[in-house]
Formats: C-alpha cells, sequence, structure tokens
C-alpha cells in the first residue's frame, strides 16, 4: 500500500514488521526491550527504519517481584507465567527468576504459547506456589479475564505490568502508563511525517510507572494491602 508508516505495540509485532521492511518507517508505542529484541541497535540510536517507545519491561521486573513479597508475606514459591515464544517476555522471565533469587524466593515456571496452554498451565501449580507473576504479552493480554478467573480461583495472588489486567481482577500491578506512550508515539509519527528519520530519532523510556491495586480483588484472597503501599498507589480500584 506504500503507506507513509507503520505503528506497531507490542515485541512480536514490532519485530514481525522489521523483518517485513528496510524501508518504511516504524513507530512502536510499546515494546518491552527494543534493543533485546532486536527491534533498534541501541536507545540513543535507533538505526534502521524503527523507533518509538519502550517499556523497560525488564528494568522494573525486580521491583515487581518486591512489591509482590510486600503484600504477600508468606511468600515462599512464585510461579512465573510467560509465553517463551515472544523476545520480551522472555527476557523479563528470566529476569523475574534472577529477582526471585535475590529475594531468596523460589521460581517455578509456567510456559504458555495458546490459549488453551493457560487453564492445565495453572493447574499444575497448585499446591505448589503461593503468588504468581504474569509476564507481559500479547496473549495474556487477551486472555487477562481467564488467567484472573483461574487464578483467583486458586487463590493466588497475582502480579502484571499493567492496569488492564487489574481492572480485569488481577491483584496488582506495576509498570510504565499506557496512555502515555500512545500519546508519545503519535509525537514520532508527526516528527517522521514532516521529514524526520527514524534513526534520528532516540527511543524513550516511560517517565511514569503505576501502582495500581485492587482492593475487591484482595479481599476476595484475604489480604490486607500494607497501608504504606496503599499510600504509595497511583490508582485503587474498588
Amino acid at each position: 500500500m506504500k503507506v507513509d508508516v507503520i505503528v506497531t505495540v507490542a515485541t512480536p509485532p514490532s519485530v514481525a514488521i522489521k523483518q517485513a521492511t528496510s524501508d518504511i518507517p516504524i513507530v512502536f508505542a510499546a515494546v518491552g526491550d527494543p534493543v533485546g529484541a532486536g527491534v533498534v541497535e541501541s536507545l540513543a540510536r535507533p538505526g534502521g527504519n524503527a523507533t518509538g517507545l519502550s517499556l523497560q519491561a525488564t528494568d522494573a521486573t525486580g521491583k515487581r517481584i518486591e512489591l509482590l513479597r510486600e503484600v504477600v508475606p508468606n511468600l515462599r514459591h512464585l510461579a512465573i507465567m510467560a509465553n517463551s515464544g515472544n523476545p520480551s517476555t522472555l527476557l523479563d522471565m528470566r529476569e523475574a527468576q534472577a529477582g526471585t533469587r535475590v529475594l531468596g524466593l523460589e521460581a517455578v515456571t509456567s510456559d504458555i504459547r495458546l490459549p488453551e496452554d493457560i487453564a492445565p498451565a495453572l493447574d499444575a501449580l497448585k499446591g505448589r506456589v503461593e503468588a504468581l507473576y504474569v509476564c507481559n504479552d500479547p496473549l495474556v493480554v487477551a486472555n487477562r479475564v481467564r488467567i484472573n478467573t483461574l487464578a483467583l480461583g486458586m487463590r493466588l495472588p497475582t502480579m502484571f505490568l499493567a492496569r488492564d489486567f487489574v481492572e480485569a481482577g488481577g491483584l496488582m500491578s506495576y509498570g510504565a502508563n499506557f496512555p502515555q506512550l500512545f500519546r508519545r508515539a503519535a509525537d514520532f509519527v508527526d516528527k517522521i511525517l514532516r521529514g524526520a528519520k527514524p534513526a534520528d530519532l532516540p527511543v524513550e523510556q516511560p517517565t511514569t510507572f503505576d501502582l495500581i491495586f485492587n482492593l475487591t480483588t484482595a479481599k476476595a484472597l484475604g489480604l490486607t494491602i500494607p497501608p504504606a503501599l496503599l499510600a504509595r498507589a497511583d490508582e485503587v480500584i474498588e
């Protein structure tokens, strides 16, 4: 179609589009780790035909696990659910494993590739873990209600990267503010349409990380969010 610019979101489509064209400018609105996934050469000098916004997802992985342990005081075994077919998700999973080791926790990994993998993967965790860390991925975004319903049925507290999961019944999330990232992506498109080259536009990192709790879910799990954490929350869903 000879379009002037392509806008993508998430790592798999961004990688696929990058492989499909080296000429059409690409703006990615949110990629977990664009350098690690090979979408750009570096944040400061993207090179090639792609630029945009990084989620810096793996940078905050350790912090997510720390926050989850504050909410779940008996946490000893943590399930890490990930679609290892997604390069960014795989990086997040490895960071989560490293984070559990730092905190003296035992990690139990759970790999999903298709929607039908979710229920068996969660069922296999029964009695083995006290909480669930879900690595961000289009597959889990599309199936967030199913994941949360099953996790709640197993009385597993959940940690996610974004608000949408908490709104869908997850316990908590900590990560970049997606609406801000999408607004900034529009600025990238504007600059490119005015003649700028993606290779000359540094990849931007999030300026805001949101901590969000779902108190209805906490109550259903019999958990009390520490007052100090509630005071730091950017949003509390009731």
